[in-house]
Formats: structure tokens, sequence, C-alpha cells
């Protein structure tokens, strides 16, 4: 198994795992990516701009998704009843849309895929990597908090959805 950039026709694939976790979801109560996001269009423009990882295995076939970015995330700036731990003006990394297909579920994909973004940043000395994920996510903060993650506060999304905050120094 190994971890490569997404291509284009890699998009129904994944577009099938995100439908999955939004079933997945939905069936927790977790009223998270059930407002049509995310979808194709933003899977192909985070493929187009080379922001899109999957998770293969030796038959190429699509097993987990992440969007990995350095750009500044803008509903970042303000973080409610917290603080980043980094500075806000430091470059840092940030993970959206990570998704496991159902039956690779528990395998220790998301884990492999964040190691090899804490890799990427560690590469590039750069600190930090952030993340968000809705608070009644509960598999998502238990990951992350085991991950060494700290929560550091509240953001909304620009569709106005309350996340927590959680941020990683890495060293």
């Amino acid at each position: 198994m190994k971890i490569r950039l997404s291509k284009t026709e890699d998009v129904p694939q994944i577009e099938t795992i995100i439908n999955d976790a939004k079933a997945y979801l939905a069936s927790q109560n977790i009223d998270q990516w059930q407002n049509g996001y995310p979808n194709a269009t933003q899977v192909a423009q985070d493929i187009l701009n080379n922001e899109s990882y999957v998770v293969v295995n030796d038959d190429d076939v699509v097993m987990a998704t992440s969007m990995f970015t350095l750009r500044k995330e803008p509903t970042y700036k303000e973080v409610i009843d917290g603080s980043w731990l980094i500075d806000e003006n430091e470059v840092y990394g940030v993970i959206h849309r990570m998704a496991i297909k159902k039956e690779f579920r528990k395998l220790g994909l998301a884990t492999f895929l964040f190691d090899e973004f804490h890799q990427q940043l560690k590469d590039k000395n750069i600190q930090s990597l952030k993340i968000d994920t809705h608070e009644d996510n509960l598999g998502m903060q238990s990951l992350i908090k085991k991950l060494g993650y700290k929560y550091c506060g509240i953001i909304y999304t620009d569709y106005n959805a309350k996340r927590l905050a959680f941020e990683k120094v890495i060293s």
C-alpha cells in the first residue's frame, strides 16, 4: 500500500468513499458532511491544486482519501475560546476531507495518512499541522488526540458550521 497524489480518474472512487463516510456520519447522528459538501467538484479542484491524496493497495484500489495543503485556511484566522499553538502567520499544514473506504476502516489508514503529512512538513521544516472536526465526531477527535494533537478552540466554517480546532507541533 502507498500514498500518492490523486488523479482525475480517481474521482469516482474518492466520491464513493466520501459518500460512504457521509452515510456513516449520518448513521452516528453526526451533522457533518450532510449539506452536499464535500463533493466531486471539490475533489476535482483539490486534484488540480495537487492537494488531494489517496492510499492505494497493490491493485491501485483507492482505500482512503484526504486533502492536505500548505495554504492558509481562511476560517482559521479567528479561534474562539482558545488560540493556536503556533502563530497563525507562520506557514502550517491543513488536513480536510479525510475518509476511509468502509471495508478498510480500522486498519490504521488515517494514521498512515497523518504520518505522511507529518513527514512532508518535517521535510520542509514546517512546525504546525491543523485540523478541525465536528464536535460530535468523537472518532476523529480520539484519533487526533492519540496522535498528539491539542485542542485549540472553536472555528466556524465558511458556511457557519461550528468545528473544534486542533493543532500538532511537528518536531
